[in-house]
């Protein structure tokens, strides 16, 4: 069960990169113009982060196996739609239907992760062999592009994911243990999921648009505004339900409101460099897609070192808070340190210092906050608690690549016809990757908002008894 649900999230993370590689190839292939081609991404995007919290709330009605089953069946064939495109509209529409298979198979498979295995050593366990393969997925999303990319096509970094997610599905039923009848109240807070979705879609939609419309469009400013106000309308609907989409309660859990808060930031660091990373290796140093996508490699094989060998060790010695703290420090500083080898004539091995630091930061911080968010949370909510902690993965990540990018081409001429100096180019990846690991930094700092481990259950009456501490430092009576 827990080798279907780490490679499930496999799959969901390295599709989160796989593409990147692949873009001028698709680009050239489909007729996309400059600014159009960003849509390749976004589509999956505002898909993706929009329907988080509808499609946990479905996992907690309906079950995490059944939402499984039908979110990695929508994902398959999605990807296989995207590999068969032969026009842009065909590919963006593949993409946001992906990103909607994603919504559903994210929440289900991490509420599977955290109600099967019981809370302490057992789920951190599970949730290091999870995170491992979510922190190397993402990394290596980038090297199967690039070596799928450069082998047979750029359509081969679809059709790859088609089989991997069609045998999730495929082995679900017999794997996953069936679906136990919800505790909770039967009715669906319909006005609830469409508030949250739409609010969610234009707050993402507005993200991915400023670099391309321009921040004071209605597409940019007017998008994140308009999301904002129906996300406050959603909070206060929620507030007044008596079967709320995402119960208040949820966010006075301060596990669940810090991880939130950290994966924010984590992901608004990781999804822009990534992406500077990627684009300084084919534009400033001139490598192909084989050779930008093996430039991943150590940072794969780190990270998932790293989240199985670490995350676990650090979490039962010294909690959530030292461990997450020094995660994103070490994210961070492996990012400053990559940061400042990006120069013009940088070699593969000046830059090999940066990559495994910054590997080793990921990889224990990835499954550290998602073991946060889960702690304390009841089965019954567990699938909008993951959607809740996904959908700030989703909405931190594309705020991160909007506004690094917008870093790294401050200054520079970036219309379809111009070409600025390499040199230009590298400064402005350099600055933007630098400012990206201070980000992570400073969001360690968040990580101090957690109880420390072994403190008293808040509002626990004087004398009575303390309850035994798990790993995680939260109370249990």
């Amino acid at each position: 069960m827990l080798a279907l649900l780490a490679f499930a999230q496999f799959i969901v993370a390295a599709d989160y990169n796989i593409v990147y590689v692949a873009l001028p190839d698709i680009g050239k292939a489909l007729g996309f113009t400059a600014q159009s081609l960003q849509w390749v991404v976004s589509a999956y995007a505002v898909a993706f982060g929009g329907l988080l919290l509808f499609g946990g709330r479905l996992v907690d009605r309906l079950g995490g196996r059944r939402i499984f089953l039908l979110g990695a069946t929508v994902f398959g064939l999605a990807c296989l739609a995207g590999g068969l495109a032969t026009d842009p509209g065909v590919l963006i529409a593949a993409r946001a239907v992906q990103g909607i298979g994603a919504a559903l198979l994210s929440p289900a498979t991490l509420m599977l992760v955290n109600t099967r295995f019981e809370e302490g050593a057992e789920r951190n366990r599970a949730l290091a062999v999870w995170g491992a393969c979510g922190s190397g997925g993402l990394a290596a999303g980038a090297l199967l592009g690039g070596l799928l990319t450069n082998a047979w096509g750029w359509e081969w970094v679809l059709f790859i994911l088609v089989p991997m997610a069609l045998l999730a599905a495929a082995a679900a039923p017999s794997v996953l243990p069936p679906d136990e009848r919800s505790s909770s109240d039967a009715s669906f807070d319909l006005p609830g999921a469409l508030l949250a979705t739409a609010g969610s879609s234009l707050l993402v939609l507005g993200l991915v648009s400023g670099p391309e419309a321009g921040w004071g469009s209605l597409r940019g400013a007017g998008s994140i505004a308009a999301g904002v106000v129906l996300l406050a309308v959603f909070a206060l609907v929620e507030s007044k339900t008596r079967a709320p989409l995402a119960p208040m309660r949820l966010f006075r859990n301060r596990s669940l409101v810090t991880a939130i808060l950290i994966i924010l930031v984590f992901q608004s660091a990781l999804s822009g460099s990534y992406y500077l990373f990627t684009n300084y290796l084919q534009v400033v140093l001139g490598y192909n897609a084989l050779e930008a996508g093996l430039a991943f490699l150590p940072l794969t094989v780190v990270s998932m070192l790293a989240s199985l060998r670490l995350t676990g060790v650090l979490l039962g010695k010294w909690g959530p808070r030292t461990t997450l703290f020094l995660g994103m420090l070490i994210n961070g500083i492996g990012m400053i340190v990559l940061a400042l080898a990006m120069t013009t004539h940088a070699s593969f091995w000046q830059l090999l210092v940066g990559l495994i630091v910054w590997g080793v930061g990921g990889g224990v911080t990835f499954p550290a906050m998602f073991v946060c968010a889960a702690s304390g949370v009841a089965p019954s909510e567990a699938g909008i608690a993951s959607a809740l902690a996904n959908a700030s993965q989703q909405i931190g990540g594309a705020a991160g690549l909007a506004a690094l990018v917008a870093i790294a081409n401050a200054g520079l001429d970036v219309s379809a016809d111009a070409h600025p100096a390499v040199s230009a180019v590298a400064d402005g990846l350099r600055t933007a990757t630098w400012i990206g690991g201070a980000a992570a930094v400073i969001g360690g700092l968040l990580a101090f908002t957690l109880k420390k481990p072994g403190a008293p259950a808040p509002g626990a009456a004087a004398g009575e008894p303390a309850g035994q501490v798990d790993e995680l430092g939260a109370v249990s009576h």
